[in-house]
Protein backbone atom coordinates (compact mmCIF):
# COMPACT_ATOMS: atom_id res chain seq x y z
CA UNK A 1 0.00 0.00 0.00
CA UNK A 2 1.41 3.45 -0.90
CA UNK A 3 0.68 6.63 0.94
CA UNK A 4 -0.94 8.26 -1.51
CA UNK A 5 -4.77 7.96 -1.77
CA UNK A 6 -6.68 7.24 -5.27
CA UNK A 7 -7.67 10.58 -6.25
CA UNK A 8 -10.43 11.60 -9.46
CA UNK A 9 -7.51 11.72 -11.50
CA UNK A 10 -5.67 8.81 -10.16
CA UNK A 11 -8.24 6.03 -9.82
CA UNK A 12 -5.72 3.27 -10.35
CA UNK A 13 -3.54 3.67 -7.89
CA UNK A 14 -3.50 0.46 -6.11
CA UNK A 15 -4.36 0.38 -2.30
CA UNK A 16 -2.21 -2.84 -1.60
CA UNK A 17 0.12 -3.29 -3.94
CA UNK A 18 3.32 -1.23 -3.99
CA UNK A 19 3.61 2.06 -6.69
CA UNK A 20 6.22 4.40 -7.28
CA UNK A 21 5.34 7.24 -6.22
CA UNK A 22 5.19 9.38 -9.56
CA UNK A 23 7.82 7.23 -11.91
CA UNK A 24 8.57 4.27 -13.68
CA UNK A 25 8.96 1.01 -12.17
CA UNK A 26 9.51 -2.67 -13.47
CA UNK A 27 11.57 -5.60 -11.96
CA UNK A 28 12.30 -6.29 -8.26
CA UNK A 29 15.75 -6.26 -7.31
CA UNK A 30 18.16 -6.87 -4.37
CA UNK A 31 15.04 -8.19 -1.87
CA UNK A 32 16.62 -9.17 1.54
CA UNK A 33 14.94 -8.45 4.94
CA UNK A 34 17.55 -7.34 7.16
CA UNK A 35 17.41 -5.51 10.80
CA UNK A 36 13.49 -6.11 11.15
CA UNK A 37 13.62 -4.77 7.47
CA UNK A 38 11.73 -5.99 4.09
CA UNK A 39 13.88 -3.93 1.53
CA UNK A 40 12.65 -4.12 -1.96
CA UNK A 41 14.83 -2.07 -4.65
CA UNK A 42 13.50 -2.31 -8.21
CA UNK A 43 14.20 -1.41 -11.80
CA UNK A 44 13.50 2.37 -11.65
CA UNK A 45 13.49 5.52 -14.11
CA UNK A 46 13.93 8.17 -11.63
CA UNK A 47 13.15 10.88 -14.13
CA UNK A 48 10.12 9.76 -15.79
CA UNK A 49 7.61 6.89 -16.09
CA UNK A 50 8.50 4.82 -18.90
CA UNK A 51 11.48 2.85 -19.23
CA UNK A 52 14.71 4.25 -19.00
CA UNK A 53 17.73 5.73 -16.96
CA UNK A 54 17.60 2.65 -15.49
CA UNK A 55 18.35 2.67 -11.45
CA UNK A 56 17.77 1.15 -8.35
CA UNK A 57 14.64 2.49 -6.40
CA UNK A 58 14.20 1.64 -3.17
CA UNK A 59 10.90 0.29 -0.60
CA UNK A 60 10.54 -0.62 3.15
CA UNK A 61 8.26 -2.42 5.07
CA UNK A 62 8.06 -4.19 7.87
CA UNK A 63 4.76 -6.24 7.54
CA UNK A 64 5.24 -6.82 3.45
CA UNK A 65 1.88 -4.66 2.94
CA UNK A 66 2.49 -1.21 3.69
CA UNK A 67 5.54 0.18 1.69
CA UNK A 68 7.61 3.40 2.18
CA UNK A 69 9.48 4.89 -0.71
CA UNK A 70 12.87 5.81 -0.04
CA UNK A 71 15.27 7.89 -2.59
CA UNK A 72 17.14 6.50 -5.58
CA UNK A 73 19.72 3.43 -3.92
CA UNK A 74 22.01 2.92 -6.79
CA UNK A 75 21.71 5.87 -9.48
CA UNK A 76 22.96 5.23 -13.55
CA UNK A 77 25.57 7.67 -15.08
CA UNK A 78 27.20 8.42 -17.61
CA UNK A 79 28.88 4.99 -18.46
CA UNK A 80 26.80 2.53 -16.81
CA UNK A 81 22.71 1.69 -16.72
CA UNK A 82 21.70 -0.42 -13.18
CA UNK A 83 20.00 -3.31 -14.01
CA UNK A 84 18.79 -5.91 -11.65
CA UNK A 85 20.63 -7.93 -9.47
CA UNK A 86 20.28 -8.79 -6.06
CA UNK A 87 21.84 -8.28 -2.38
CA UNK A 88 23.25 -10.15 0.30
CA UNK A 89 24.29 -9.95 4.51
CA UNK A 90 27.90 -10.27 3.85
CA UNK A 91 27.82 -11.49 7.64
CA UNK A 92 31.49 -12.71 7.72
CA UNK A 93 33.17 -9.44 5.81
CA UNK A 94 34.32 -11.88 2.86
CA UNK A 95 34.52 -8.80 0.58
CA UNK A 96 36.44 -6.61 3.15
CA UNK A 97 33.64 -3.96 2.59
CA UNK A 98 32.87 -4.33 5.89
CA UNK A 99 34.90 -2.14 9.01
CA UNK A 100 35.13 -3.06 13.11
CA UNK A 101 31.69 -2.33 13.97
CA UNK A 102 29.69 -3.39 10.72
CA UNK A 103 29.38 -6.23 8.24
CA UNK A 104 28.11 -4.46 4.97
CA UNK A 105 25.33 -5.12 2.64
CA UNK A 106 26.26 -5.90 -0.89
CA UNK A 107 24.74 -5.35 -4.04
CA UNK A 108 25.25 -7.74 -7.22
CA UNK A 109 24.31 -5.67 -10.31
CA UNK A 110 24.49 -5.65 -14.05
CA UNK A 111 26.31 -3.17 -15.28
CA UNK A 112 25.20 -2.54 -18.66
CA UNK A 113 27.85 -0.10 -19.96
CA UNK A 114 26.91 3.04 -22.11
CA UNK A 115 28.75 5.46 -25.09
CA UNK A 116 30.97 7.03 -22.42
CA UNK A 117 32.29 3.69 -21.17
CA UNK A 118 35.20 1.81 -22.64
CA UNK A 119 32.98 -1.91 -22.54
CA UNK A 120 30.19 -0.27 -24.42
CA UNK A 121 27.49 -2.06 -25.13
CA UNK A 122 28.48 -4.99 -22.42
CA UNK A 123 26.72 -6.37 -19.72
CA UNK A 124 28.68 -7.59 -16.85
CA UNK A 125 28.16 -8.10 -13.23
CA UNK A 126 29.04 -5.10 -10.56
CA UNK A 127 29.65 -4.47 -6.86
CA UNK A 128 28.09 -1.86 -4.68
CA UNK A 129 28.37 -1.84 -0.60
CA UNK A 130 26.14 -0.52 2.28
CA UNK A 131 26.92 0.02 5.64
CA UNK A 132 23.97 1.67 7.12
CA UNK A 133 21.40 -0.89 6.44
CA UNK A 134 20.63 -0.56 2.83
CA UNK A 135 19.70 2.99 2.47
CA UNK A 136 23.00 4.50 1.20
CA UNK A 137 25.31 2.86 -1.52
CA UNK A 138 28.76 3.09 -2.58
CA UNK A 139 30.31 1.50 -5.77
CA UNK A 140 33.01 -0.91 -5.46
CA UNK A 141 36.40 0.77 -7.13
CA UNK A 142 36.93 -2.37 -9.22
CA UNK A 143 33.75 -2.95 -10.94
CA UNK A 144 32.78 -5.02 -12.51
CA UNK A 145 34.31 -8.23 -10.94
CA UNK A 146 32.59 -10.25 -13.73
CA UNK A 147 32.88 -9.93 -17.56
CA UNK A 148 32.12 -12.26 -19.82
CA UNK A 149 32.25 -9.84 -23.07
CA UNK A 150 28.60 -10.62 -23.74
CA UNK A 151 25.88 -7.97 -24.40
CA UNK A 152 23.41 -10.53 -22.72
CA UNK A 153 24.71 -11.20 -19.63
CA UNK A 154 22.63 -10.06 -16.90
CA UNK A 155 20.34 -10.36 -13.71
CA UNK A 156 22.67 -12.01 -10.78
CA UNK A 157 20.79 -13.48 -7.97
CA UNK A 158 23.62 -14.78 -5.08
CA UNK A 159 23.20 -16.53 -2.19
CA UNK A 160 25.63 -18.35 0.39
CA UNK A 161 25.62 -22.00 -0.12
CA UNK A 162 26.80 -24.03 2.51
CA UNK A 163 26.51 -27.91 1.69
CA UNK A 164 29.10 -30.68 0.62
CA UNK A 165 30.88 -29.04 -1.74
CA UNK A 166 31.92 -26.35 0.75
CA UNK A 167 30.96 -23.13 1.44
CA UNK A 168 30.96 -19.77 -0.38
CA UNK A 169 29.09 -17.62 -2.76
CA UNK A 170 27.02 -18.22 -5.49
CA UNK A 171 25.98 -16.63 -8.45
CA UNK A 172 22.96 -17.31 -11.06
CA UNK A 173 22.98 -14.86 -13.74
CA UNK A 174 21.72 -15.66 -17.38
CA UNK A 175 23.09 -15.58 -20.70
CA UNK A 176 20.17 -14.21 -22.33
CA UNK A 177 19.35 -14.81 -25.68
CA UNK A 178 21.32 -18.55 -25.35
CA UNK A 179 18.37 -19.27 -23.09
CA UNK A 180 21.02 -20.76 -20.65
CA UNK A 181 21.76 -19.87 -17.10
CA UNK A 182 25.41 -19.70 -15.78
CA UNK A 183 26.35 -20.58 -12.40
CA UNK A 184 29.82 -19.14 -10.43
CA UNK A 185 30.94 -19.48 -7.74
CA UNK A 186 32.86 -17.09 -5.40
CA UNK A 187 34.90 -16.25 -1.72
CA UNK A 188 34.92 -12.86 -1.61
CA UNK A 189 32.24 -11.64 -3.70
CA UNK A 190 34.72 -10.27 -6.00
CA UNK A 191 36.59 -13.16 -7.62
CA UNK A 192 34.13 -15.11 -9.54
CA UNK A 193 34.94 -19.13 -10.91
CA UNK A 194 32.26 -20.19 -13.17
CA UNK A 195 30.70 -23.94 -12.20
CA UNK A 196 28.06 -25.18 -14.72
CA UNK A 197 25.39 -24.45 -16.91
CA UNK A 198 21.61 -25.10 -17.28
CA UNK A 199 19.64 -24.53 -20.34
CA UNK A 200 17.76 -24.12 -22.63
CA UNK A 201 15.13 -26.24 -21.51
CA UNK A 202 11.46 -25.97 -21.40
CA UNK A 203 10.19 -22.55 -22.60
CA UNK A 204 12.60 -20.70 -24.65
CA UNK A 205 9.89 -18.54 -26.76
CA UNK A 206 12.00 -15.47 -25.31
CA UNK A 207 14.94 -13.98 -23.63
CA UNK A 208 15.83 -15.68 -20.48
CA UNK A 209 16.10 -13.26 -17.81
CA UNK A 210 15.81 -12.48 -13.53
CA UNK A 211 17.12 -16.46 -12.56
CA UNK A 212 16.62 -17.60 -8.80
CA UNK A 213 17.44 -20.79 -7.28
CA UNK A 214 16.80 -22.05 -3.51
CA UNK A 215 16.14 -25.05 -1.77
CA UNK A 216 12.02 -26.07 -0.95
CA UNK A 217 11.11 -28.65 1.62
CA UNK A 218 8.77 -31.38 -0.32
CA UNK A 219 5.36 -30.92 1.55
CA UNK A 220 7.22 -29.30 4.84
CA UNK A 221 9.51 -32.27 5.42
CA UNK A 222 13.02 -30.44 6.38
CA UNK A 223 14.68 -33.48 5.68
CA UNK A 224 13.58 -34.03 2.19
CA UNK A 225 14.78 -30.77 0.01
CA UNK A 226 14.65 -30.02 -3.64
CA UNK A 227 16.25 -27.12 -5.25
CA UNK A 228 13.68 -24.64 -7.23
CA UNK A 229 15.51 -23.07 -10.29
CA UNK A 230 13.43 -19.72 -11.07
CA UNK A 231 13.82 -18.40 -15.28
CA UNK A 232 12.02 -15.41 -16.65
CA UNK A 233 11.19 -14.99 -19.93
CA UNK A 234 10.31 -12.16 -22.66
CA UNK A 235 8.30 -12.81 -24.39
CA UNK A 236 6.74 -16.82 -24.96
CA UNK A 237 4.34 -17.07 -21.94
CA UNK A 238 1.66 -19.74 -21.82
CA UNK A 239 -1.13 -16.52 -22.45
CA UNK A 240 1.78 -14.30 -24.77
CA UNK A 241 4.09 -11.93 -23.52
CA UNK A 242 6.33 -11.98 -20.38
CA UNK A 243 5.97 -14.92 -17.94
CA UNK A 244 8.23 -16.69 -15.56
CA UNK A 245 8.82 -20.48 -15.50
CA UNK A 246 10.28 -23.20 -12.79
CA UNK A 247 12.20 -26.06 -12.52
CA UNK A 248 12.66 -28.60 -9.83
CA UNK A 249 16.18 -30.72 -9.38
CA UNK A 250 19.07 -30.86 -7.41
CA UNK A 251 21.97 -28.68 -6.62
CA UNK A 252 25.13 -30.10 -5.82
CA UNK A 253 26.62 -27.10 -5.02
CA UNK A 254 27.93 -26.99 -8.71
CA UNK A 255 25.68 -27.88 -10.83
CA UNK A 256 21.46 -28.10 -10.85
CA UNK A 257 20.20 -30.93 -12.44
CA UNK A 258 16.40 -30.57 -13.54
CA UNK A 259 13.79 -33.45 -12.41
CA UNK A 260 10.96 -31.33 -14.22
CA UNK A 261 11.85 -30.86 -17.41
CA UNK A 262 9.38 -31.44 -20.13
CA UNK A 263 11.53 -30.51 -23.49
CA UNK A 264 15.36 -30.46 -24.06
CA UNK A 265 16.08 -28.15 -26.30
CA UNK A 266 14.11 -25.20 -28.03
CA UNK A 267 10.76 -25.63 -26.55
CA UNK A 268 7.97 -27.72 -28.35
CA UNK A 269 5.06 -25.12 -28.89
CA UNK A 270 2.22 -27.62 -28.78
CA UNK A 271 3.69 -27.91 -24.93
CA UNK A 272 3.69 -25.03 -23.92
CA UNK A 273 0.70 -25.96 -21.43
CA UNK A 274 2.93 -28.54 -19.59
CA UNK A 275 5.83 -26.37 -18.42
CA UNK A 276 5.33 -25.31 -14.75
CA UNK A 277 4.72 -21.57 -15.03
CA UNK A 278 4.51 -19.46 -11.68
CA UNK A 279 1.68 -17.82 -13.17
CA UNK A 280 -0.38 -18.03 -16.34
CA UNK A 281 -2.12 -14.80 -15.92
CA UNK A 282 -0.16 -11.78 -18.31
CA UNK A 283 0.89 -9.70 -15.56
CA UNK A 284 3.34 -11.50 -13.47
CA UNK A 285 7.35 -11.27 -14.06
CA UNK A 286 10.51 -11.00 -13.15
CA UNK A 287 9.82 -13.03 -9.97
CA UNK A 288 12.14 -13.47 -7.44
CA UNK A 289 12.48 -14.78 -3.63
CA UNK A 290 13.91 -12.39 -0.57
CA UNK A 291 16.74 -13.30 1.33
CA UNK A 292 17.13 -13.68 4.78
CA UNK A 293 13.45 -13.82 5.53
CA UNK A 294 12.35 -15.05 8.71
CA UNK A 295 11.71 -18.13 9.46
CA UNK A 296 13.11 -20.01 6.77
CA UNK A 297 10.19 -18.59 4.60
CA UNK A 298 10.48 -18.24 0.81
CA UNK A 299 8.82 -14.72 0.37
CA UNK A 300 8.82 -14.16 -3.44
CA UNK A 301 7.46 -10.87 -5.67
CA UNK A 302 6.72 -10.08 -8.87
CA UNK A 303 6.77 -6.62 -11.48
CA UNK A 304 3.04 -6.61 -12.20
CA UNK A 305 3.15 -5.56 -15.95
CA UNK A 306 3.91 -7.07 -19.19
CA UNK A 307 6.64 -5.91 -21.75
CA UNK A 308 4.09 -5.97 -24.87
CA UNK A 309 2.31 -2.50 -23.23
CA UNK A 310 4.62 -1.55 -20.47
CA UNK A 311 4.81 1.48 -21.20
CA UNK A 312 1.38 2.48 -22.58
CA UNK A 313 -0.79 1.44 -19.53
CA UNK A 314 -2.93 4.50 -18.61
CA UNK A 315 -1.91 5.25 -14.86
CA UNK A 316 -0.15 8.64 -14.05
CA UNK A 317 2.20 9.86 -13.01
CA UNK A 318 3.31 6.77 -11.85
CA UNK A 319 3.33 3.99 -14.06
CA UNK A 320 3.59 -0.33 -13.11
CA UNK A 321 2.89 -1.73 -9.60
CA UNK A 322 4.16 -4.91 -7.44
CA UNK A 323 2.45 -7.81 -7.23
CA UNK A 324 1.22 -8.71 -3.60
CA UNK A 325 4.11 -11.21 -1.95
CA UNK A 326 3.56 -15.11 -2.16
CA UNK A 327 5.56 -17.34 0.22
CA UNK A 328 6.08 -20.26 -1.65
CA UNK A 329 5.96 -23.83 -0.88
CA UNK A 330 6.96 -27.29 -2.68
CA UNK A 331 4.16 -30.01 -2.40
CA UNK A 332 3.63 -33.33 -4.25
CA UNK A 333 0.36 -33.02 -5.94
CA UNK A 334 -0.80 -36.22 -8.44
CA UNK A 335 2.71 -37.55 -7.96
CA UNK A 336 4.22 -34.09 -9.66
CA UNK A 337 6.30 -31.26 -7.39
CA UNK A 338 4.65 -28.12 -7.84
CA UNK A 339 4.92 -24.81 -6.35
CA UNK A 340 1.99 -23.72 -4.33
CA UNK A 341 1.74 -19.91 -3.81
CA UNK A 342 -0.64 -17.82 -0.69
CA UNK A 343 0.01 -14.36 0.15
CA UNK A 344 2.35 -13.51 2.33
CA UNK A 345 1.11 -10.39 4.09
CA UNK A 346 -1.69 -10.42 7.01
CA UNK A 347 -4.46 -8.33 5.65
CA UNK A 348 -6.59 -7.87 8.63
CA UNK A 349 -5.21 -4.64 9.56
CA UNK A 350 -6.94 -3.26 6.24
CA UNK A 351 -10.75 -4.17 6.50
CA UNK A 352 -13.23 -2.32 6.69
CA UNK A 353 -15.75 -2.38 10.16
CA UNK A 354 -19.18 -4.30 9.73
CA UNK A 355 -20.31 -7.12 8.52
CA UNK A 356 -18.62 -9.26 5.04
CA UNK A 357 -21.09 -10.69 2.48
CA UNK A 358 -21.65 -14.19 2.78
CA UNK A 359 -23.37 -16.63 0.52
CA UNK A 360 -23.92 -20.54 0.95
CA UNK A 361 -25.60 -23.40 -1.07
CA UNK A 362 -26.66 -21.07 -4.06
CA UNK A 363 -27.59 -22.50 -7.29
CA UNK A 364 -26.91 -20.02 -10.25
CA UNK A 365 -28.92 -20.75 -13.30
CA UNK A 366 -27.86 -19.11 -17.14
CA UNK A 367 -27.17 -15.37 -16.79
CA UNK A 368 -25.57 -12.93 -14.50
CA UNK A 369 -26.80 -12.23 -11.07
CA UNK A 370 -25.69 -8.49 -9.34
CA UNK A 371 -24.79 -9.47 -5.18
CA UNK A 372 -26.53 -6.68 -3.66
CA UNK A 373 -23.74 -5.47 -0.74
CA UNK A 374 -21.13 -6.82 -2.40
CA UNK A 375 -19.79 -3.95 -4.40
CA UNK A 376 -16.13 -2.76 -3.89
CA UNK A 377 -13.22 -1.67 -5.62
CA UNK A 378 -10.41 -2.95 -2.90
CA UNK A 379 -11.86 -6.92 -1.81
CA UNK A 380 -11.04 -10.35 -1.00
CA UNK A 381 -13.32 -12.53 -2.53
CA UNK A 382 -13.14 -16.06 -1.31
CA UNK A 383 -15.37 -18.70 -3.07
CA UNK A 384 -16.31 -22.19 -4.15
CA UNK A 385 -18.03 -23.82 -7.10
CA UNK A 386 -19.51 -26.86 -7.91
CA UNK A 387 -19.95 -28.06 -10.81
CA UNK A 388 -23.65 -28.44 -12.61
CA UNK A 389 -24.24 -28.66 -16.39
CA UNK A 390 -22.82 -25.09 -17.26
CA UNK A 391 -20.69 -24.64 -20.06
CA UNK A 392 -19.12 -21.91 -17.75
CA UNK A 393 -19.97 -20.47 -14.31
CA UNK A 394 -17.68 -17.93 -12.61
CA UNK A 395 -17.67 -14.52 -11.09
CA UNK A 396 -17.29 -10.68 -12.46
CA UNK A 397 -15.68 -8.00 -10.46
CA UNK A 398 -15.41 -4.71 -10.88
CA UNK A 399 -17.97 -4.55 -13.08
CA UNK A 400 -20.66 -2.00 -14.47
CA UNK A 401 -24.10 -3.55 -14.89
CA UNK A 402 -23.19 -6.93 -17.33
CA UNK A 403 -19.54 -5.89 -17.66
CA UNK A 404 -16.52 -6.10 -15.71
CA UNK A 405 -13.62 -8.70 -15.19
CA UNK A 406 -14.86 -12.15 -15.81
CA UNK A 407 -13.41 -15.39 -13.78
CA UNK A 408 -14.81 -18.03 -14.62
CA UNK A 409 -14.47 -22.11 -15.04
CA UNK A 410 -15.00 -24.54 -18.06
CA UNK A 411 -15.30 -27.59 -16.55
CA UNK A 412 -15.32 -29.76 -19.86
CA UNK A 413 -12.16 -27.87 -20.94
CA UNK A 414 -10.78 -28.42 -17.77
CA UNK A 415 -9.86 -24.58 -17.85
CA UNK A 416 -10.19 -21.28 -15.38
CA UNK A 417 -10.11 -18.07 -17.03
CA UNK A 418 -9.67 -14.25 -17.07
CA UNK A 419 -11.54 -12.13 -19.52
CA UNK A 420 -10.79 -8.78 -19.66
CA UNK A 421 -12.33 -7.84 -22.58
CA UNK A 422 -14.78 -5.76 -21.14
CA UNK A 423 -13.37 -4.67 -18.11
CA UNK A 424 -12.48 -1.10 -18.88
CA UNK A 425 -9.76 0.47 -20.72
CA UNK A 426 -8.26 -1.61 -22.83
CA UNK A 427 -8.06 0.15 -26.07
CA UNK A 428 -4.39 1.82 -25.06
CA UNK A 429 -2.83 -1.47 -26.48
CA UNK A 430 -4.17 -4.01 -29.43
CA UNK A 431 -3.00 -6.78 -27.47
CA UNK A 432 -4.20 -6.29 -23.74
CA UNK A 433 -8.18 -6.81 -24.33
CA UNK A 434 -7.57 -10.65 -23.97
CA UNK A 435 -8.59 -13.97 -22.63
CA UNK A 436 -5.89 -15.91 -20.58
CA UNK A 437 -6.59 -19.81 -19.66
CA UNK A 438 -4.91 -21.97 -17.41
CA UNK A 439 -5.09 -25.90 -16.46
CA UNK A 440 -7.41 -26.44 -13.61
CA UNK A 441 -9.05 -29.81 -11.74
CA UNK A 442 -11.45 -30.48 -9.24
CA UNK A 443 -9.92 -31.02 -5.63
CA UNK A 444 -13.17 -33.04 -3.68
CA UNK A 445 -15.51 -32.00 -6.75
CA UNK A 446 -15.33 -28.54 -6.44
CA UNK A 447 -13.45 -25.85 -7.46
CA UNK A 448 -11.87 -22.99 -4.80
CA UNK A 449 -10.93 -19.30 -5.86
CA UNK A 450 -9.34 -16.57 -3.63
CA UNK A 451 -9.90 -13.47 -5.25
CA UNK A 452 -7.94 -10.12 -4.25
CA UNK A 453 -9.10 -7.32 -6.20
CA UNK A 454 -7.43 -3.64 -6.30
CA UNK A 455 -7.83 -0.73 -8.25
CA UNK A 456 -5.94 -1.77 -11.04
CA UNK A 457 -5.56 -5.57 -10.84
CA UNK A 458 -6.33 -8.60 -9.80
CA UNK A 459 -4.89 -11.93 -8.42
CA UNK A 460 -6.38 -15.33 -8.47
CA UNK A 461 -5.46 -18.00 -6.57
CA UNK A 462 -6.97 -21.25 -7.69
CA UNK A 463 -7.24 -24.58 -5.57
CA UNK A 464 -5.47 -23.32 -2.30
CA UNK A 465 -2.73 -21.52 -4.56
CA UNK A 466 -2.02 -24.45 -6.83
CA UNK A 467 -2.39 -22.14 -9.49
CA UNK A 468 -2.57 -18.02 -9.81
CA UNK A 469 -3.26 -15.93 -12.61
CA UNK A 470 -2.50 -12.14 -12.35
CA UNK A 471 -3.81 -9.49 -14.58
CA UNK A 472 -3.83 -5.99 -14.43
CA UNK A 473 -6.94 -3.71 -15.15
CA UNK A 474 -8.15 -0.71 -15.37
CA UNK A 475 -12.15 -0.22 -14.92
CA UNK A 476 -14.29 3.10 -14.53
CA UNK A 477 -14.58 4.48 -11.17
CA UNK A 478 -18.51 3.21 -11.36
CA UNK A 479 -17.22 -0.29 -12.02
CA UNK A 480 -17.48 -1.90 -8.67
CA UNK A 481 -20.39 -4.52 -8.68
CA UNK A 482 -19.67 -8.19 -8.14
CA UNK A 483 -21.64 -10.83 -10.01
CA UNK A 484 -21.82 -14.51 -10.18
CA UNK A 485 -22.39 -16.01 -14.12
CA UNK A 486 -23.65 -19.25 -15.56
CA UNK A 487 -23.55 -19.88 -19.50
CA UNK A 488 -25.72 -22.68 -20.70
CA UNK A 489 -26.80 -24.30 -17.34
CA UNK A 490 -26.36 -24.19 -13.92
CA UNK A 491 -23.51 -24.63 -10.82
CA UNK A 492 -23.89 -24.00 -7.53
CA UNK A 493 -21.87 -21.73 -5.08
CA UNK A 494 -20.99 -23.66 -1.92
CA UNK A 495 -19.81 -20.96 -0.02
CA UNK A 496 -18.67 -16.97 -0.94
CA UNK A 497 -17.45 -14.64 1.12
CA UNK A 498 -16.26 -11.15 0.15
CA UNK A 499 -13.95 -9.45 2.29
CA UNK A 500 -13.96 -5.26 2.23
CA UNK A 501 -10.61 -3.45 2.55
CA UNK A 502 -9.99 0.42 3.18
Amino acid sequence: MTAVTATTADIFRPALHYAARNTWLNDPNGLIHHEGIYHLYYQNNPLDNVWGNMSWGHAISTDLLTWTERPVAISCDETEDIFSGSVVFDRHNTSGFGNDSRAPLVAVYTSAFKRASAREGIQAQSLAYSLDGGYTWTKHTGNPVLDRGSANFRDPKVFRYDGDAGSYWVMVAVEAQDFKVVLYKSDDLKGWELLSSFGPANATGGEWECPDLFPLPVDGDPDNLKWVLIVNLNPGGPNNGSAGQYFVGDFDGTKFTSVSTVTEGLQDPARLAEYQWLDWGRDYYAAVSFSDAPDNRRLMIGWMNNWEYANEIPTSPWRSPMSLVREVSLRTIDGNLRMVQQVAADLTSLREQGPSFSLAAVEISDGQHVLDGAAGNVQRIDLSFAPGNAEEFGIVVRGNGAVGTRIGIRPTEGSIIVDRRESGQTDFHESFASIDTAPIRTTDGSYELAVYVDRCSVEVFAQGGQVTLTELIFPPATGNDVSLYAVAGTATINNLSVTQYA
